[in-house]
């Protein structure tokens, strides 16, 4: 790591920066606190990776998923899943055309740049399954033609982890399609302050109305081809896969991480990085993103559930003993 000043100079990442800045300051124009998730949301964004948010009702994780949206000059679809949604509710349908004597594609909701879909794991697995492909290939085969989306493509979804009435539980595979989860909790009582403040000083009830674009669609896309060129240093490679690789035989867990944790671990430490002005990376990049990373791709053994282990105490643990490259 003491070769860092050879590379300031290697990409000009201050439009990443700035881009970045602008949509937390105006994310935050209507959010208080949740610093933590906001940069996580910012390094989704850059690294096109799609955001789990969970938490109880009434911490704002669609309202900051919408706000996220918002900052940006680019489509937006909202889907509220329900136990009665069908696949064709989301992807579309091919319906007869009696003018023109042909079937057409009716595109669904899916089809748009930023989608936000409500409480996911209240659809049955029939329907979650849909998003299979979407999410991972960007693309719909539907009656055996693809339909590929347009660029950039987005899922942020919300779940609520204590409600469990109605509700299934989201397949592993389509879990390992989200980039991150990010678990929200409570505010501070400060924070809560602050909130209850700003809304009896607010004339308009919609939030909303606060946040403005400030982002084209074309500007994101273009900070994403930046983020791959983040330079990382061969230590922090094997750095990344020890981690990743003691998930696999840690006592504590049936079910470890695939290569694919791997790569987003690498792909979102660039673009915090890149967010923090360097085109390097360093190990505080990856314990930042690990955690939201890992924590919804590991499996308890039964034992340690019953314990009140959490997947985040064993990553902690695993984090903790891999020694740090110099």
């Amino acid at each position: 790591m003491e070769n860092n000043e050879l590379f300031k100079s290697r990409i000009d990442l201050l439009p990443v920066q700035n881009g970045a800045e602008k949509l937390k300051q105006e994310i935050k124009k209507v959010i208080v606190g949740q610093d933590k998730m906001i940069d996580l949301f910012l390094v989704a964004v850059l690294s096109d990776g799609h955001v789990l948010v969970e938490g109880v009702p009434g911490i704002a994780k669609t309202l900051t998923a919408k706000l996220v949206a918002k900052t940006m000059s680019a489509g937006f679809s909202r889907i509220q899943f329900t136990p009665d949604l069908m696949p064709s509710d989301v992807l579309g349908t091919t319906i007869f055309n009696n003018h023109k004597a042909e079937f057409e594609f009716n595109p669904g909701p899916v089809f748009s740049n930023i989608i936000l879909i409500d409480e996911i794991n209240r659809a049955p697995a029939k329907t979650q399954s849909a998003l299979f492909e979407v999410m991972e290939e960007r693309q719909v085969t539907i009656d055996g033609k693809t339909y590929p989306m347009q660029r950039p493509f987005l899922v942020f979804a919300t779940q609520n982890p204590i409600e469990h009435e109605g509700t299934y539980r989201l397949p592993e595979a389509q879990l390992d399609r989200f980039l991150f989860k990010i678990k929200i909790t409570y505010p501070s009582p400060e924070e809560e302050t602050i909130i209850l403040s700003n809304a009896n000083q607010r004339t308009d009830t919609d939030e909303i109305v606060l946040v403005n674009a400030v982002l084209s669609a074309e500007e994101i896309i273009h900070f994403q081809k930046i983020i791959p060129q983040v330079h990382v240093d061969e230590n922090l490679v094997k750095y990344i896969t020890e981690i990743v690789y003691r998930t696999r035989n840690h006592p504590s867990l049936y079910l470890g991480a695939s290569p694919r944790a791997s790569l987003n671990i690498m792909r979102s430490a660039k673009a915090w990085a890149a967010i923090n002005g360097r085109d390097f990376i360093i190990p505080e990049d990856i314990h930042f993103v690990a955690y939201p990373v890992l924590t919804h791709r590991l499996y308890l053994t039964p034992e340690k559930e019953l314990e009140g282990t959490t997947t985040e105490q064993v990553i902690a643990d695993i984090v903790k003993t891999v020694e740090i490259p110099k």
